[in-house]
């Protein structure tokens, strides 16, 4: 069975067949531009294979609700041009497929839970930090929704008592995002994160920032597993740092040895390297598919 992925991003979008194992036969990668211009060549990709479904795990916010006329649409995105954007209905018209739709961290979360570092978890999340601060949430056996989808990118955090940077989120300014993201760590000492490895105090604000998040995440969602990733943590010495200070957080509130002797093995990296987006789309296309023949 060949099924089609799209991790739809704002700045690329990585389209890829894959089976309902998991298994990459082929993929693509096309910038994202308008998108008349972007579907365009993403349907004439997909085409040329006999797909049985696809699965999209898209950049949002997102209508995730079957039931609201704008079920499959793009919503009040920052991305010019992608307002109120139908990307399912597109796909659906031109491939005459199933289509399994969710948030690009939902995909990435429903990746690792099938096939990576949080497989056999009833309960985990996915946390990208990056150009933006996204998190997937899979909450007893199925990708949380509810209202909308989560946000929790967007949570407020306490500031660091050597941080007077003000935040970088248009809507929210020091919540998540807007102290821990890429374009957060940029403007508050005018460098990208790249060129800062060395600079020890802007990786312990950094973690602060980020064990302040999970903190909460472990308090509200209580996951067996939390998987950290994103531009920002290619910086190697941040996993050490986060996981020291969610320890010190959590003050032993949570007794659980998962958080206090194994930490190491409780706040890890995806098991699927770069493709849990892309492997967790094709997850959602698999569903779509067996969700049709019933």
């Amino acid at each position: 069975m060949l099924i089609g992925g799209i991790e739809a991003g704002g700045t690329k979008m990585v389209c890829a067949i894959g089976d309902e194992k998991g298994t990459i036969i082929d993929r693509t990668v096309f910038s994202t531009r308008g998108p008349e211009e972007t579907f365009a060549d993403m349907i004439e990709y997909f085409k040329q294979w006999k797909i049985e479904a696809l699965g999209i795990g898209c950049f949002g916010p997102i209508d995730l609700n079957k039931e609201s006329g704008t079920y499959g649409y793009i919503k009040k995105t920052p991305k010019k041009g992608w307002q109120d954007c139908n990307i399912v209905g597109a796909f659906k018209d031109a491939l005459g497929v199933p289509v399994g739709f969710d948030t690009d961290v939902n995909a990435a979360i429903l990746g690792e839970v099938t096939w990576g570092a949080a497989k056999g978890c009833d309960c985990a999340i996915y946390i990208t930090i990056g150009t933006g601060v996204g998190v997937g949430v899979y909450v007893n056996g199925g990708l949380l929704h509810g209202l909308m989808h989560p946000e929790a990118g967007h949570i407020r955090l306490v500031r660091h008592p050597e941080d007077s940077y003000e935040g970088c989120c248009a809507f929210h300014g020091t919540c998540m995002e807007g102290l821990a993201s890429g374009p957060a760590i940029e403007r508050r000492y005018k460098k990208p994160a790249a060129e800062l490895g060395g600079c020890d105090k802007v990786w312990k604000i950094e973690a602060y920032y980020i064990a302040q998040a999970i903190s909460n995440y472990i308090l509200t969602y209580s996951p067996e597993k939390i998987i950290l990733w994103g531009g920002v943590m290619h910086q190697e010495k941040l996993f050490g740092l986060v996981r020291e200070q969610v320890r010190e957080m959590l003050n032993g509130y949570v007794s659980h040895d998962g958080i206090e002797c194994d930490i190491e093995h409780y706040i890890v990296k995806p098991g699927l390297g770069e493709d849990p987006g892309i492997k967790g789309a094709i997850r959602l296309g698999v569903l779509a598919k067996d969700k049709i023949r019933g």
